[in-house]
């Protein structure tokens, strides 16, 4: 049976797969340029957890198989999807007839960058063949002069190869990578939901003079400011908020309980698994609460809140990169979790966009957000609430976990 249809049938078992039983499934077995091996590989790789792809990624460098360099090569690329770039996969075995390069990633800045993807810094890498690719790319008008080159490696001890860029005339475009630390920059991505932590962490894959570390210092600070001030987003202490209805300003305190952060990931990850089933594709991390198919066609945004004892009801914030990430997918859903029930509400985005005048509004330093407040009317009735409006029943919007 087919790669793909093992893992849209039985995903379980795909997860028991090595890294060599899933390249035998994919296709005939036999991954090659241009096959349908390779096709069912990169897609598979695109619908799994990030997590995985780093499995793999060890696998691949800890244990040799035959088949090892091809495979690291389209994680590799996968990871680059993952932090925003456009990627185009090379092929595994140059031609004489073909530019060589590994992947070819443009970022949402218009930078590209030209991939070399090695196992090991064993042998000694050509750089002025690394350079000619590079400059052949430019003249075919395939990628600008605004590009550089990113060498890949297995291996974090690359001191030679490090000495080697640095003594020749291509230091100015050439960055070195390890694949751990690029995994490591998919993994701080992914936990921040500010979209200018992923352009920060791209700019460190790119030549940049670092004599004065001041640009450097602002990448890690921003990034990890970022992800912190997400995180207290979802399990913040009291805290004090400016509602905005309609031209009155009044002043609310709103009690928030810490809910431990590893049990609220269990919880969207139960979530994120239903919302995939209800959609009928995989849905993959693009952030802390942003969710996508591989095809960035189906999309949604979830957030959890637990239950407050005023009223039965559950709380949530609702903001505007939200809507716009939902509003730019062919299908988008704002998912409520809720952290004592096994269930969650999926709503479409376009009906949120229908009631978001209605709501509160708060106006923070970072920006506002809208109020999305759900009460519970009876036994197992949940209604969102619609200030000075009919509340809306959300059972047709229940997704059972």
């Amino acid at each position: 049976m087919p790669l793909l249809s093992i893992w849209q049938s039985n995903p379980e078992a795909i997860d028991q797969f090595t890294i060599e039983q899933v390249v035998s499934s994919a296709g005939d077995g036999n991954l090659r340029d241009g096959s349908v091996c390779s096709s069912e590989l990169v897609t598979f790789f695109s619908e799994v957890p990030s997590e995985k792809l780093a499995k793999y990624v060890q696998h691949c460098l800890g244990s040799k198989f035959e088949k090892g360099g091809m495979v690291l090569q389209d994680l590799v690329n996968e990871l680059g999807r993952r932090l925003d770039y456009e990627v185009a996969n090379g092929r595994y075995q140059g031609t004489s007839n073909s530019i060589g390069f590994d992947g070819l990633w443009k970022s949402p800045e218009g930078r590209t960058v030209v991939v070399e993807v090695k196992t090991s810094d064993a042998y000694r890498i050509s750089l002025d063949t690394l350079s000619e690719y590079r400059q052949k790319l430019i003249s075919s008008a395939v990628i600008s002069e605004n590009s550089s080159i990113l060498i890949v490696v297995g291996r974090q001890d690359t001191g030679e190869l490090e000495a080697q860029i640095r003594g020749s005339r291509h230091a100015w475009d050439i960055r070195l990578i390890s694949a751990e630390a690029l995994i490591k920059l998919v993994t701080l991505k992914e936990d921040s939901d500010e979209p200018e932590t992923g352009s920060k962490i791209r700019s460190v894959l790119t030549p940049v003079e670092y004599t004065r570390l001041d640009g450097l210092v602002d990448v890690m600070f921003t990034t990890a400011k970022d992800i912190e001030q997400d995180l207290a987003a979802e399990v913040a202490t009291d805290s004090k908020v400016e509602i905005r209805e309609e031209t009155r300003t009044e002043s609310a305190s709103i009690t928030h309980g810490m809910t431990d952060s590893r049990q609220l990931q269990i919880k969207r990850d139960a979530i994120v698994a239903a919302m995939s089933s209800h959609l009928g594709d995989p849905l993959v991390k693009k952030s802390r609460a942003l969710y996508q198919s591989a095809n960035h066609e189906k999309r949604i945004a979830c957030t959890i809140s637990k239950r407050y004892a005023a009223g039965s009801t559950y709380w949530y914030a609702y903001h505007p990169k939200w809507d716009a990430f939902l509003k730019d997918g062919v299908e988008g859903f704002f998912v409520l979790g809720c952290m004592d029930l096994d269930l969650a509400f999926a709503l479409p985005r376009n009906a949120v966009a229908e009631i978001l005048d209605d709501l509160h509004v708060s106006e923070t330093a970072s920006g506002m957000y809208w109020h999305i407040h759900i009460t519970e009317r009876g036994k197992s009735r949940y209604e969102l609430v619609i200030p000075r409006k009919q509340n809306i029943d959300l059972k047709r919007f229940e997704v059972s976990l």
